[in-house]
């Protein structure tokens, strides 16, 4: 129950998350191994006359499960990228699935072998119970870490993905052992569990697939009412997993043990939906504040989990020290098991790999040593009941105080030895050594930064915003960097094997333009949702083709295999809705023309990086093929779509007005609200003002009933 000192220990316990995390930044020190340290001085500071409220706010299995762990998967897997997901699913399920269940029986059989030898007979079905829940990894300290020292973007993913899955693979076993546990072992308990364990995954996924479908079509629907489309994106996560959890709790109780549906799976799937599909369907500002509120509200559920591991050190049961050589052990065997899992399972997948999706042995390595566990093991440790028992029981604690002991231990082992330890094994294994494209990019960026600064310099030296001869040595200044850098990527250019790096750090530096002229479109409804998902899939293609080498890529391919969610709308849309022909030939002019904007901003970039800067940035012959290919796409753009304007005048003419309606309505808007943040006019003007404006909107979309399907994003 929630009371004034318990809701008072919680704020507390947020206020000293905020300065660990300050503390871990100034001194660059793992934030999530700092709070449970922090977590553990609590623990006499909370027994100090009038610091006694802090012990009171506890962590419980539902608060864990139904509030904090729906926030950390949402978070998680809403800013995972599909198409990287779908590109590394192999390795990503191997090792979440396959290497999880190794790691699992492993820690069951291993532990329950030692034990008996030290002369502590532990019942198997009690070690396979620990070995489940310790033996899914948490991403959180890790991924920081990969972060700060430059970890190679296919290695984090593998890493988030599989602590993602195994997340999901981790409460099923638990769910099923633990059941078995209770229910005793038998042949037909097995079987039964093993049926459950399989449809939990592909229940979890098909009811992930359907909640995140519906919500991003609800979300679509309400897209003009902001406060509609933002609060249904928030409660996605906990709906999806209580429902989920509710569907198993009804299944249960009308006799159907083997269908389930796994709330995790569940809820990454419809997270993973609303991050790669249905994100767009937000306005763009709208979406911002999504993964900002997302942010923050993972950052505070990590924060309270992590603390309160520490505090939960004060939990251990007395006599817990005639643990210590068995609990030393059992993470001795934690350990071992994650590499025997990590080898054995990546081994064997490399050999019928090509090169380029072999995971390296240095990867392997680091994905071993750095396994940390966190917030999922203390959840599940903390479902097991306290009044469960077992025959012949050697200790004087329960066997929920006997899997704390050694969850914490294990816990702490990772945090406050692997952690500290994982930056200097990747220096050691050379894992942030940059590779020959990105030491272009490096140099690439070196140039733009240092190239704009001395254009600044300029401009503001003749508003007279800087004194001339501060101004000049400034200059000066960034004028060497500038040169040293350009003087790199030149040089890079006319070595023959070093030129094609150059060509494709400026191919990926257009198609990153291309992209924010594409956003701005869409940020002032001159595309619609489709064609903007459309172009967007086209460009982030043509950027994995240039990051291979390929610089000639199909450029009217939008979409392939991995982008699994628009090919499943795609194929719904095809089924359920009928298009005419004027719809078609409208949806095919918005792609041209906005081909033709997005394309123009890209040969206005190459004429700056070619005659703004003082010094060229890239060789001539490389800034002259980009800006021939630009210009080529450019005309070609806009005669498809003068052809379509031509074949269907009428209904194209009625969509050019309403999207330049539209288009002028946004500026407008984006106006009165500068002008009301800068308290240029009263809120009262601003309410006035707006209205107007909406009315006229209004009003413009009844007159032109064919442009209101464009203004609604149909």
């Amino acid at each position: 129950m929630l009371t004034a000192t318990s809701a008072l220990a919680l704020f507390s316990l947020l206020a000293l998350s905020s300065f660990v995390f300050y503390v871990a930044k100034r001194f660059s020190l793992p934030y999530t191994v700092l709070l449970v340290f922090a977590g553990v001085l609590l623990v006499p500071i909370s027994h100090i006359p009038g610091l006694d409220f802090l012990d009171n706010f506890t962590l419980t299995p539902e608060l864990l499960f139904f509030i904090f762990l729906p926030t950390l998967i949402f978070e998680s897997a809403y800013n995972m990228n599909i198409r990287r997901v779908i590109g590394e699913l192999k390795s990503i399920v191997l090792l979440a699935v396959v290497g999880y269940l190794v790691s699992a029986f492993l820690i069951g059989g291993g532990m329950w072998f030692v034990f008996a030898v030290l002369g502590f007979p532990i019942p198997f079905s009690i070690t396979l119970l620990f070995g489940a829940l310790i033996s899914a990894t948490d991403p959180v300290a890790v991924l920081s870490l990969f972060k700060e020292y430059g970890a190679p973007r296919r290695l984090s993913l593998i890493f988030e993905g599989e602590s993602l899955l195994n997340d999901a693979t981790a409460l099923a076993l638990f769910l099923i052992v633990l059941g078995l546990v209770n229910d005793g072992f038998s042949p037909e308990g097995l079987a039964l569990g093993a049926l459950a364990f399989i449809t939990m995954l592909v229940g979890g996924t098909l009811f992930g697939l359907v909640f995140g479908g519906v919500f991003a079509r609800l979300i679509r629907v309400f897209r003009e009412n902001e406060i509609v489309s933002v609060t249904l994106m928030i409660v996605l996560a906990h709906l999806t997993f209580l429902t989920a959890e509710i569907a198993n709790e009804s299944l249960h109780l009308i006799g159907i043990e083997f269908l389930k549906f796994s709330p995790i799976i569940a809820t990454t799937i419809a997270s993973l939906v609303m991050g790669n599909y249905g994100r767009y369907a937000l306005s763009p500002r709208a979406e911002e504040f999504v993964e900002k509120f997302w942010s923050q509200f993972a950052f505070m559920a990590n924060s309270i989990v992590f603390i309160l591991v520490g505090l939960l050190f004060a939990s251990v049961p007395e006599g817990a020290e005639a643990l210590l050589i068995p609990t030393v052990a059992a993470v001795l065997v934690v350990a071992a098991s994650r590499a025997i899992s990590i080898y054995g399972t990546l081994i064997p997948f490399n050999l019928f790999r090509p090169k380029e999706k072999k995971v390296p042995p240095a990867w392997q390595h680091l994905l071993a040593w750095g396994s940390l566990r966190g917030a999922l093991a203390v959840m599940l440790v903390l479902l097991v009941p306290p009044e469960l028992a077992v025959p012949h029981w050697p200790f004087p604690f329960s066997v929920q105080e006997f899997l704390l002991i050694i969850t914490i231990a294990s816990i702490f082992t990772t945090l406050f030895l692997k952690a500290p330890t994982i930056g200097p094994l990747m220096r050691r294994l050379k894992i942030g050594v940059l590779t020959e494209l990105e030491k272009v990019e490096y140099q690439e960026a070196q140039a733009l930064a240092h190239g704009k600064s001395i254009l600044k310099i300029r401009d503001f030296t003749n508003k007279g915003y800087i004194p001339k001869a501060i101004a000049e040595k400034l200059e000066s200044e960034h004028m060497a960097e500038f040169k040293k850098a350009c003087g790199e990527i030149q040089t890079d250019a006319k070595e023959e094997k070093l030129a094609n790096f150059a060509e494709r750090a400026l191919r990926l530096y257009l198609i990153g333009m291309e992209k924010q002229a594409l956003k701005t479109l869409f940020t002032f409804d001159e595309v619609t949702e489709r064609t903007f998902k459309q172009i967007f899939g086209k460009l982030t293609i043509q950027s994995e083709e240039a990051e291979r080498g390929n610089l000639n890529p199909n450029s009217s391919k939008t979409h392939d295999r991995k982008d699994v969610f628009e090919n499943i709308s795609e194929f719904l849309r095809k089924l359920f809705t009928t298009e005419s022909e004027e719809d078609m030939a409208k949806s095919q002019y918005l792609y041209y023309r906005a081909q033709s904007v997005i394309f123009h901003k890209a040969l206005k970039e190459i004429s700056r990086l070619e005659k703004d800067f003082t010094h060229p940035i890239f060789n001539a012959n490389i800034i002259e093929r980009a800006h021939r290919l630009y210009a080529r796409y450019r005309d070609e753009a806009i005669e498809k779509s003068a052809a379509i304007a031509e074949q269907y005048p009428s209904p194209i003419e009625q969509l050019s007005a309403a999207l330049a309606f539209r288009s002028v309505f946004r500026v407008e808007e984006n106006m009165l609200e500068k002008l009301q943040q800068r308290e240029l006019i009263t809120p009262k003007l601003y309410i006035q003002l707006r209205e107007e404006y909406e009315t006229d909107v209004l009003a413009h979309a009844i007159k032109n009933e064919k442009g209101k399907r464009v203004l609604k994003h149909q």
